[in-house]
Order: structure tokens, then C-alpha cells, then sequence
């Protein structure tokens, strides 16, 4: 089963890393992306593209564009990153909103894997109706450390595990479908002129970054920042699904708010656009999460 895992991610890998990226250029201190999808609407953005002698005349307008457009690029564009880039363009047509085209599309392709997110979170309900007895085998091979209590340890907690189609690996599924999607997004996004020229309700542009912001006084891009790290922060608290000792648990603490951090610095460097799609995306998390949690506690109940 490892084996069957590990062969996923090192084809993702391989199909991210060998297979195309957005290539940038900076331009008076902001970067823009050179090898867009569609022709900008904007005259300011058009200006800076042929100010840095980047050709855009030969492209369709965003309006206009097509998945085939641009040729063949490599199975990663072709996959991923152009069927997204016309489904945000389209339900950005849409809705007459590029900002609630990102949401809206969060949501859709949510709802699509939701049969496997359903998985992930039935595997947290099965693990806490188990919890009890592998709080009582953690007891009673607490001071042995042979070999052969060990495996016998192994043996039972398999058990527990079938007993309560407990399968933990398949916990990791849906991250190994959401790293491509997120890659996706972001690329979507920076190749898509008419995504980074909007302004989000009026107040977000959805290229900037909130460390962009800051140095132009934007201090309120903060809101987008704590959203962020409060919808992670709790999609990843409601999303556990291994059953930990005491000491297990105050590792997973300090790792956790280690994470956080990490997460704290990166949001600064993420375009809002992207932000928009993580905050959406954890808060979906949430809300399945809380669901599943609830249906368990009422059936307890009965």
C-alpha cells in the first residue's frame, strides 16, 4: 500500500516539475507573468508587456480563449492548467466577477471529490469509535519494547483498524489530489490578464500580494492574511484522523504551530486570487468536517 502511495506522488512530481511553469519578469518591482494564456484587456498592462518586448499581439483575447489555444505545452498545462483557466474564464463571464469565479470554482471542484474527502472524514468518525481500544492497547504495551511485543502490538492494532474499516493511508488521497489542483490555481491565475486586472469587491486586486499591499499602504489586505490562517488552522485541527498518546499529541501540537507560522510568512508572498481559493477551499474542509462530526454525535445519541 506504501509502495502504491509513494508511486502517486513521485508521478505528480514528475508531472509538475518536467512539464511546464510560469515564467516571470519583473517589471518596476512587480512581476508579471511573460507566458500568459490570453491578451490583456487593460491598455496599463498592454504597455508594460510591450515595453518589455514580450509579444501578446498573436494571442486571443481571455474571452475568446479556448483549451487548445497555444498548441500543445506539455501534459501539466495541458491537464491541469488550461481546462482551469477556461473554466475560471467562463464562470468569470458568468457571474461578471473573475474573484467569485475562483470561489465558485473552489466550491465545484469540491463538490466533485467529494466522495473522496467523504472517505477522509469517515476514516476521523472510525478512528474516534476505536479511540477506546486503542487507548487501552497503547496501556498495555506501554514498558515493553521486545521485538515480539512489538509485532504482537501491530497484529492487534491491525485488527482494531479492520474492525472499524480504519484504512489511515487513505486519509492522504485527497492531498495528493489537492497539491496539483493548488498548483493549477496558481498558475491559472498568474496566466490570466483579466484574473490579476480585477479588483476584487472593489478592494483586492487579485494578482497583488498582501506584502505588495503593505508597502502601498493597503494595510486591510490583513483581512485576507487571517482568514487564511484561521481556515487552515482549524481545517487542519478538525481534519485528524490518527488516534495519539499524550506525549504523540504534544508533538502534533508544537508541529502544528510550527506549521502555522510557516503558513503565516507564505501568506504574505500569496497572490489574493490564490488566497480566496485557500480560504474557500479550508472552509469547505470545515464545514464537512463539523457535518460529519454532527451525523456521528446524533447517531451516538439514538
Amino acid at each position: 500500500m506504501k509502495k502504491k502511495y509513494t508511486k502517486i506522488i513521485l508521478v505528480l512530481v514528475l508531472l509538475i516539475g518536467l512539464t511546464g511553469c510560469t515564467k516571470n519578469f519583473n517589471h518596476e518591482g512587480r512581476m508579471y507573468a511573460e507566458n500568459i494564456l490570453c491578451k490583456p484587456e487593460k491598455q496599463e498592462t498592454i504597455e508594460v508587456y510591450q515595453s518589455n518586448n514580450i509579444d501578446i499581439d498573436k494571442l486571443k483575447s481571455c474571452s475568446e480563449f479556448k483549451i487548445t489555444d497555444g498548441g500543445y505545452e506539455g501534459l501539466w498545462n495541458t491537464i491541469f492548467v488550461k481546462p482551469l483557466a477556461f473554466l475560471l474564464i467562463k464562470v468569470g463571464n458568468f457571474l461578471n466577477s473573475y474573484g467569485l469565479s475562483i470561489i465558485v470554482v473552489t466550491i465545484l471542484l469540491r463538490l466533485l471529490v467529494l466522495p473522496i474527502t467523504a472517505k477522509t472524514a469517515a476514516q476521523s468518525i472510525n478512528m474516534k469509535k476505536a479511540q477506546p481500544e486503542l487507548e487501552r492497547l497503547n496501556k498495555k504495551y506501554a514498558n515493553k519494547t521486545d521485538t515480539e511485543s512489538l509485532m504482537n502490538k501491530s497484529q492487534e492494532q491491525l485488527l482494531i483498524y479492520k474492525k472499524y474499516n480504519i484504512k489511515p493511508l487513505s486519509g492522504c488521497l485527497f492531498a495528493f489530489i489537492q497539491i496539483p489542483l493548488f498548483f493549477a490555481f496558481f498558475e491559472a491565475i498568474n496566466r490570466l490578464p483579466v484574473l490579476f486586472e480585477e479588483n476584487f469587491l472593489g478592494l483586492f486586486e487579485l494578482r497583488r500580494t498582501p506584502l505588495e499591499a503593505f508597502s502601498m499602504n493597503q494595510f486591510y489586505y490583513l483581512i485576507i492574511v487571517a482568514l487564511i490562517i484561521f481556515t487552515t488552522y482549524f481545517s487542519f485541527k478538525l481534519n485528524r484522523t490518527v488516534a495519539m498518546s499524550e506525549e504523540q499529541e504534544k508533538q502534533m501540537k508544537l508541529t502544528m504551530n510550527i506549521m502555522m507560522v510557516i503558513f503565516f510568512i507564505f501568506s504574505f508572498n500569496l497572490p489574493i486570487g490564490i488566497g480566496l481559493y485557500w480560504i474557500f477551499n479550508s472552509t469547505f474542509t470545515i464545514v464537512q468536517n463539523l457535518i460529519s462530526k454532527g451525523s456521528y454525535k446524533d447517531a451516538k445519541n439514538l
